[in-house]
């Protein structure tokens, strides 16, 4: 495709070279790009990326760069076109949607957002919409989708625009029927989703969290970049039990809106709620009619997500069977995912990462376990550092044990993170251990652990990784549990 077709209507502020020259790839990494690339010089949180146009031009190929406005022009290579735009991002959300012949005009797309249950919720809809006959392709914060081809595993809630664009124009072409993409708040604020033509959108829930130097300012600010996504939806389905999310229909007042929740201000609702520590079944009062339906997920929260993802998936055609044979098969990976293992000790893995989620998963799994709850986890580094005592609180009041352990500890001190939980969690008890190595953790709650009780471990979740000092290594908490339990099988450990 020609430069020139490539940034149709964006506007450009000054130009030197060609716009005849043919592209053939484009994107924001340089190393990712080969021979006709068009680089975006993207000037990111950590990296500049002007500080890469030799390397993108000279050792991958690119024959052009776009730039942002206080580039200086005097220092371009001359053997390729420059392109100088206002705003870099949103210009690389166009040229891709152009570039890739604006594939979400060609499919249903339903963009899914919140504080938690986004990723529960865009596995829901997917399951269930797949038992009402359609192909449906998903992206997210675990993996790319299309029905159950993994096409690849991300690590971000959402990709950049143009790994966005490049997916859905591969769906357009395997005649996908409708898409479920999964929209963080950052995705907002960095043009990552502009130019989609969204069908529907869901807005789960807001909580506490993402306050930081780095993401948002308050609450507010929060807010409203998840609420940007609901201007760009025809069809809106959300909660008024959540004070953020009540406040839509208000703010939006041309567009059809569908709520949902747990008390009878929604239209939909849910009641008669029967957790187990493998399922959660409820019963669906709909347009006046009832159902009883189970999720294959425990937990009470999970009727929150099953209820949004009912109401979307109906907007597309689904009917109350689809919904009952969708929900009952849905599984997580991460998500409330319970790991076998050879000692039948019962282990469940969690994203749960703020203090309403580390609350609401202890709050399921406590009635339902005989003996104690060993909870291991820690927090985040380089994120919100207020929300740390809080969940030491709720972990002491909640768990009959707690082990903390280090997290995607980023840049931070892991030591320095856990004594902020400690804070809290001391303050209601004394039945706590701090370990800092994760697996070395995760061994001792093994160790101390009985078939009646049960260990939860949020925090990681679908992750595959530690991050330490811009570094990700490589960690897989069900390979660790696997180990440990064959090493303890192995040298004959005293069990239970």
């Amino acid at each position: 495709m020609k430069l020139k077709d490539v940034l149709k209507n964006v506007e450009i502020l000054e130009l030197t070279g060609s716009l005849e020259v043919e592209i053939t790839n484009l994107g924001s990494d340089s190393r990712k790009l080969f021979y006709g690339g068009l680089f975006f010089a993207i000037k990111g949180f950590t990296l500049d990326g002007t500080k890469f146009i030799e390397s993108a031009v000279k050792e991958r190929g690119a024959v052009a760069v776009v730039v942002q406005e206080d580039f200086d022009m005097t220092t371009c290579l001359q053997e390729v076109t420059y392109i100088k735009v206002a705003n870099i991002r949103k210009t690389l959300a166009d040229c891709a949607n152009n570039f890739y012949d604006h594939p979400s005009e060609k499919l249903k797309v339903i963009g899914v957002t919140g504080t938690k249950g986004k990723t529960t919720s865009t596995f829901m809809i997917k399951s269930i919409l797949e038992k009402s006959g359609l192909k449906v392709g998903l992206i997210g914060s675990i993996a790319v989708y299309i029905g159950e081809e993994e096409l690849e595993v991300t690590d971000r809630t959402t990709p950049e625009s143009f790994v966005i664009y490049k997916y859905l124009a591969k769906m357009v072409e395997e005649k996908v029927d409708v898409v479920v993409l999964e929209v963080s708040s950052q995705a907002m604020v960095l043009d990552r989703v502009t130019g989609i033509q969204f069908d529907a959108c869901l807005f789960t829930n807001l909580t506490e969290d993402h306050i930081s130097p780095k993401e948002h300012k308050d609450m507010e600010d929060y807010f409203s970049a998840k609420f940007s996504l609901m201007k760009l939806a025809p069809y809106i389905v959300t909660t008024l039990d959540n004070d953020y999310t009540a406040r839509i229909p208000n703010l939006i007042q041309d567009t059809p809106i569908l709520t949902f929740g747990l008390t009878n201000k929604n239209q939909m609702t849910a009641k008669d709620l029967k957790p187990t520590n493998q399922s959660t079944t409820f019963t669906l009062e709909d347009d006046g009619k009832e159902e009883e339906i189970t999720v294959g997920i425990p937990g009470d929260y999970m009727v929150m997500n099953a209820l949004g993802a009912i109401g979307i998936a109906k907007h597309f055609g689904a009917t109350n069977e689809d919904c009952k044979n969708g929900l009952k098969e849905v599984k997580v990976f991460g998500r409330s995912e319970m790991v076998p293992n050879k000692l039948g000790l019962t282990i469940m893995i969690d994203y749960a990462h703020t203090p309403s989620s580390l609350e609401s998963i202890l709050s399921t799994v406590k009635p339902y376990t005989k003996g104690r709850v060993i909870c291991v986890w820690g927090v985040g580094g380089d994120r919100d550092s207020a929300k740390r005592p809080v969940m030491g609180e709720i972990s002491g009041r909640l768990a009959d044990y707690t082990i903390l352990t280090s997290d995607q500890v980023r840049t931070e001190e892991p030591i320095k993170i856990l004594r902020e939980i400690e804070v809290g969690l001391k303050s209601v008890t004394n039945q706590y251990s701090i370990i800092l190595n994760r697996t070395e953790a995760i061994r001792f709650a093994i160790n101390m652990a009985n078939q009646e009780d049960m260990i939860v471990i949020p925090g990681l979740g679908n992750d595959l990784y530690i991050e330490k000092d811009h570094v990700k290594h490589p960690y897989n908490e069900r390979t660790v549990i696997h180990d440990i339990i064959e090493e303890k099988i192995k040298n004959k450990d005293e069990i239970f």
